[in-house]
C-alpha cells in the first residue's frame, strides 16, 4: 500500500522522490520527500503513511468520535460490530479526520502543517525543518532561560486559543506533538481532534492537553495554574467570549 501511495504522489507530480524516513510511530511513519515546487510551492514535504490495519495500534475511538453521526447504516453497523469492513472504515476515518482537521486549520493562525494532498492511507503536508535536520519535538528541546520558557508557553497558549476559536480541540496534545523550529512552535498529529460543539468529552480533552504541556513546563521550571487556565479557556469558548489577543 505504501508503494502505491508513493506512486500516486509521484504520478500527480507532487513529489520527485522520498529522501529518508523521519519518524516511525505506532500508527504511522513520516518520510521526508523532495517536493515539486511547481505543484506544491515547496522544495521539501513530509509524507505521513498510516501503517496497514494489522500493524496499527488503534486507541479506543469511542470518546473521540462521540457526537458524530455516520449517515450510512451499513457503515454504522460495521463500526459497532467491529467487523473487518468496520475496521477498514475505522482506519480510513483516522486518516480522513487528520486531513479534515489540517484543512480546517489551514489559513488560520494555528501553527500547524499545511495539507497538500492525501490518499486513503497517506497525507502529504508541509515539512518543518531543513534538508539536514527535521524540527525537534518539544520534549527534546532544552530552553536556555526562564524567558524562553515563558515565550514557549505564550505560543502554546495562543495555539490552543486559536484552535478553540475555530472549534477544534487537539485531544492528544503533549510535548511529543509539538515541533520547535527557529523559535517557533508547530502543532502536529491531529487525527483525534474533536469539535467541542459535538463532542461531550471535549472539555476533558482540553484540560488534559493543557495539563500535559504544563507538566513539561513544570519540570523545566515554569509554573502556572494549569487546570484553572484550561477552565478559563473552556468558559471563554462556552460563552463565546474567547477571542485570541491578536484577533481583538
Amino acid at each position: 500500500m505504501q508503494d502505491q501511495d508513493i506512486e500516486y504522489f509521484l504520478d500527480e507530480g507532487l513529489i520527485d522522490g522520498v529522501i529518508r524516513p523521519l519518524k516511525q510511530g505506532k500508527e504511522a511513519s513520516v518520510h521526508l520527500c523532495r517536493a515539486n515546487p511547481r505543484t506544491t510551492g515547496h522544495e521539501l514535504a513530509a509524507l505521513k503513511f498510516y501503517h496497514p490495519l494489522d500493524r496499527r495500534d488503534f486507541r479506543d475511538e469511542t470518546l473521540y468520535r462521540a457526537g458524530e453521526f455516520i449517515k450510512e447504516r451499513r457503515v454504522r453497523v460495521a463500526l459497532e460490530k467491529k467487523t473487518r469492513f468496520g475496521r477498514e472504515v475505522r482506519g480510513g476515518l483516522w486518516v480522513y479526520r487528520e486531513w479534515e482537521t489540517l484543512c480546517k486549520l489551514e489559513g488560520t493562525k494555528v501553527p500547524s502543517p499545511d495539507p497538500i494532498a492525501s490518499t486513503d492511507d497517506a497525507i502529504l503536508m508541509t515539512y518543518i525543518g531543513d534538508f539536514d535536520v527535521a524540527a525537534p519535538r518539544l520534549h527534546e528541546f532544552r530552553p536556555s532561560s526562564p524567558d524562553e520558557l515563558e515565550g514557549l508557553w505564550i505560543q502554546l497558549l495562543g495555539a490552543i486559543e486559536h484552535m478553540l476559536f475555530h472549534d477544534v480541540v487537539h485531544a492528544d496534545l503533549s510535548p511529543y506533538n509539538v515541533l520547535v523550529w527557529e523559535g517557533k512552535l508547530t502543532l502536529i498529529d491531529v487525527p483525534q481532534a474533536v469539535d467541542p460543539k459535538l463532542n461531550s468529552h471535549a472539555q476533558d480533552f482540553l484540560t488534559r492537553d493543557v495539563q500535559r504541556l504544563g507538566s513539561w513546563l513544570d519540570r523545566a521550571g515554569f509554573h502556572q495554574p494549569w487546570e484553572a487556565i484550561a477552565g478559563d479557556l473552556w468558559t471563554g469558548w462556552l460563552h463565546a467570549d474567547l477571542v485570541p489577543d491578536d484577533l481583538r
